[in-house]
């Protein structure tokens, strides 16, 4: 009778140290610009399905004002939402520190 062995099912094999450290850096601009585009692409898709079925019903446009109205409706909030990250971004950036000491 030898020494008794257990089977590994599989389970991971690395070892679980508490000084590794594994940090992923993020992308925080591609990320929120990604974020960006979905939202401005569910506005849109919502707003342009809601314009048609009011169409459908019978409520659509009754003058040329009302045709001006959609770009503005469309495209307005996504254009402000991203002058408002940029600004954001810019104003954020004011906080971080300096690397290399003013030169005198």
């Amino acid at each position: 009778m030898g020494t008794v062995r257990m089977v590994n099912f599989g389970g991971p094999r690395r070892l679980l140290r508490a000084e590794e450290k594994n940090d992923v850096p993020v992308n925080w601009r591609r990320g929120m610009f990604r974020v960006w585009v979905l939202f401005c692409v569910a506005w849109v898709m919502g707003w342009t399905i809601e314009l048609l079925m009011s169409g459908l019903r019978g409520g659509g446009f009754h003058s040329t004002g009302e045709w001006l109205e959609v770009p503005v409706l469309l495209f307005g909030p996504p254009i402000a939402m991203l002058l408002f990250g940029l600004a954001s971004a810019w104003a954020f950036r004011g906080f971080k520190t300096d690397s290399s000491p003013p030169s005198e």
